[in-house]
C-alpha cells in the first residue's frame, strides 16, 4: 500500500488540544508511575509540566539524571506522535528496548541499518498511531521521501537528544544537526524539548538559535558530581604516561574507560594493559559494526573490563558501576571533558577521574581542527558550483563539481549560509540566494567567520591546557566555566587533596588569545572594553562580566570571560 493510502493518524495534534496543557502534578505523576514505575524528582517534572504546556524546553542535566524520562512522560500526555533525533543507533536501540519493558507506549526505529520495508513498516505506524515514538538519526532527514511521510504523520513532540551536536562552539560537533530548526518547520513545527547533559553558556544559545526554539524554558540542572574525584598528572615523555597508566589500571577499581585520540593508540594502549596483566577490550570508529557490537556487549555486564576506546565510545551508555575514566589522550574542550568523565559513578559510588598529559597532546587536537582548511580560491569555486549547478545542490554533488572534499564542501556552505549568502533546506540541500556582486568579498567573509571558530577552538584547547596544569580546585573550575557559582575548595581532588588550593589565589583560565595569562581586575577590563566602545554606549560593569560572555583588556586583547573572583575577572 502506498504512504498516501495509509490509514489517517488515530491521535490528534497536541495543538488541537488546549487541555492537553493543563496537566496538574498529581496527572503527571500519575502519567510517570503508570508508564515507567518511577517518581518524577523535581527537576524532571518541572521539564514535563513545561513540555505538555506546549512549550520549547532545554534542558541540560548531567548523565544519569533521567532525561529520557521526561520526553516519555510527556509524551504520555499530548496527544500525537513523538520524534526523536538521535545520533547514535546504538543509542536508538537502547531507548527502542527500554520502551518495550515499559508502559509508555509503542517505539521502534528508521535507520540506515534497517531494510527498506522495515523503515515503511515503522513509518506506516506511526501515521496510523500506532507507534508512539519514532527514533531517528539526523541523516535521515536529509533524505526528502522520509521527511515528507513524517509531516504526514503530524508529531506533536520533536526530541532533539544529544543537543549540544548542534553546536559549532561545543563538541562533538555535526553539520546535519544544522538542518534541525528547519525541519521542525517542514513538520508543521511541534513543540522542541532538547536534551543534553552538558553545555556552556555560549553553546546552550547555539543550540536554541540552530533549532528555532521559541521563547523556551531553560533547565539547568546542577553540574556537580561530588562523587568524582578529579586529578591530572603531567608526564615529560609517553614512555613515562604509557607506565603511570598501567600503574594505575593495574590497581584502581574496576571497571572502568580509558580514552585515547587515535586508533593507532586504542591497539597500543591495548596490548601494553594485557602485557601487564589487564584484559582490556578495545573500541574505534575503524572497527566493524560486529566487532563494535562485540566490544559493547562485553562491556557492560562486566565489572572487572577495562574499555580502551576513543570518543567513538561513550555517548548514552547505561552501565552505573563505571569507577574510573581514565584520559591517556586529552580531550579537545572541557565540554567534551566533562561528557566523559560524566560515564563515572553513576550509581552514586565513589570513582576518579584521571588526566594523564603531555604539552605535546594538544599538537593532535591542534592538527584536527586545522583539517579542512579553506582558501578564497576554495570558496568561489563553490559559489561558482552553486551559481552554474542545478540547485538545490547535495554536498557530494558540490565536491564533485569542484575538486574539493565534502569536508572543505560542507564548511564552505556552511560559512556562506550563516552569512546569508545560501539557503539551506530541511535534507541539507544548499541553493544560492542570488550571485554576490563580489564574489571574492563574499568569500573573504566566509574565510574570516572561519578564522573566528578556528580561534574558539584554539581557546577551548587553551582552557583544557589551564585545567589540566591549575593548581587551583579543579572542581571549582570546571562548574565556573559552566556558569555555576563554587567554593573555592571542593576536598575531593588533587588540587585540594594536596593544599595548592588553599596556597594559590584562584585561577580560573589562561587568555584566549595567544599571550601571557590574565588576570585583570573587573574595573581594569571593564575600562579596556569602555575604550573598544562607541562612546555612546552605556560603560560596562562588574556584573556584566558573566561566564560565557567576551570582553577586552587593554593589554592581552579579546577574551572569553570563563569565572570571577570577587573583584577579578579571568579571560
Amino acid at each position: 500500500m502506498s504512504e498516501e493510502g495509509d490509514a489517517a493518524p488515530q491521535r490528534r495534534s497536541a495543538r488541537s488540544e488546549p487541555a492537553a496543557g493543563q496537566a496538574s502534578g498529581g496527572r503527571i505523576a500519575a502519567a510517570a508511575r503508570a508508564a515507567l514505575g518511577l517518581r518524577l524528582r523535581p527537576e524532571q517534572k518541572q521539564a514535563v509540566e513545561r513540555v505538555v504546556a506546549g512549550r520549547d524546553t532545554l534542558c541540560v542535566m548531567p548523565t544519569g539524571s533521567g532525561k529520557s524520562a521526561i520526553y516519555q512522560v510527556a509524551a504520555t500526555l499530548v496527544p500525537g506522535a513523538t520524534l526523536v533525533v538521535s545520533p547514535l543507533i546504538a543509542l536508538q536501540r537502547d531507548q527502542v528496548e527500554s520502551l518495550e519493558e515499559s508502559e509508555a507506549g509503542e517505539a521502534a526505529a528508521v535507520n540506515s541499518l534497517q531494510t527498506g520495508s522495515a523503515r515503511g513498516a515503522a513509518l506506516r505506524g506511526l501515521r496510523a498511531g500506532r507507534i508512539e515514538f519514532l527514533f531517528v538519526s539526523p541523516e535521515q532527514l536529509a533524505n526528502e521521501d522520509v521527511l515528507a511521510r513524517l509531516r504526514r504523520a503530524q508529531p506533536s513532540l520533536l526530541v532533539v537528544d544529544e543537543a549540544h551536536c548542534i553546536s559549532q562552539w561545543g563538541h562533538d560537533f555535526r553539520p546535519d544537526y544544522l538542518q534541525l530548526g528547519k525541519v521542525a518547520q517542514r513538520l508543521g513545527r511541534p513543540t522542541i524539548l532538547a536534551l543534553t547533559a552538558t553545555a556552556s553558556p555560549r553553546v546552550r544559545e547555539d543550540v536554541i538559535r540552530h533549532l528555532g526554539m521559541r521563547e523556551p524554558h531553560v533547565l539547568v540542572q546542577g553540574f556537580d558530581r561530588p562523587n568524582i574525584w578529579l586529578g591530572a598528572t603531567s608526564h615529560p615523555d609517553e614512555a613515562h604516561k604509557l607506565d603511570a597508566l598501567l600503574a594505575y589500571v593495574k590497581q584502581a577499581d574496576k571497571p572502568g574507560i580509558v580514552y585515547v585520540g587515535t586508533r593507532r593508540l586504542t591497539t597500543t594502549v591495548r596490548d601494553a594493559l594485557e602485557g601487564a596483566g589487564v584484559s582490556p577490550i578495545a573500541y574505534h570508529a575503524g572497527m566493524s559494526a560486529a566487532e563494535r557490537e562485540w566490544a559493547h556487549g562485553a562491556f557492560m555486564p562486566s565489572r572487572e573490563a577495562v574499555m580502551v576506546a576513543t570518543n567513538a565510545f561513550g555517548m548514552g551508555i547505561d552501565k552505573p558501576d563505571v569507577r574510573f575514566v581514565v584520559h591517556y589522550t586529552p580531550s579537545d574542550s572541557l565540554d567534551s571533558y566533562y561528557q566523559e568523565i560524566g560515564r563515572a559513578g553513576r550509581d552514586g559510588g565513589v570513582a576518579q577521574a584521571l588526566l594523564l598529559y603531555r604539552r605535546q597532546d594538544l599538537a593532535l587536537h591542534r592538527f584536527f581542527a586545522g583539517a579542512g582548511r579553506l582558501t578564497a580560491a576554495d570558496v568561489e569555486r563553490v559559489l561558482d558550483a552553486l551559481a552554474a549547478g542545478e540547485p538545490p545542490a547535495r554536498r557530494k554533488a558540490l565536491a564533485g563539481l569542484t575538486g574539493l572534499s565534502q569536508l572543505k564542501v560542507t564548511r564552505a556552505v556552511h560559512a556562506l549560509a550563516e552569512l546569508g549568502a545560501v539557503e539551506l533546506t530541511a535534507v541539507g540541500r544548499a541553493t544560492l540566494r542570488e550571485r554576490p556582486a563580489e564574489r571574492g568579498e563574499t568569500a573573504r567573509d566566509a574565510l574570516a567567520l572561519l578564522a573566528r571558530r578556528r580561534d574558539a577552538e584554539s581557546a577551548r584547547l587553551e582552557l583544557l591546557h589551564a585545567y589540566a596544569e591549575t593548581s587551583t580546585c579543579r572542581r571549582a573550575m570546571l562548574l565556573r566555566y559552566f556558569g555555576e557559582d563554587a567554593p573555592d575548595r571542593c576536598g575531593f581532588c588533587d588540587s585540594c587533596d594536596s593544599g595548592r588550593s588553599e596556597r594559590v589565589a584562584a585561577r580560573l583560565a589562561v587568555a584566549v588569545v595567544p599571550g601571557p595569562r590574565v588576570r585583570a581586575t573587573a574595573r581594569q577590563t571593564a575600562a579596556a572594553a569602555r575604550a573598544a566602545r562607541s562612546p555612546r554606549q552605556r560603560p560596562a560593569t562588574a556584573a556584566a562580566f558573566a561566564p560565557g560572555t567576551w570582553a577586552e583588556h587593554r593589554a592581552f586583547g579579546r577574551g572569553m570571560v570563563v569565572g570571577r573572583d570577587g573583584d577579578h575577572v579571568e579571560i
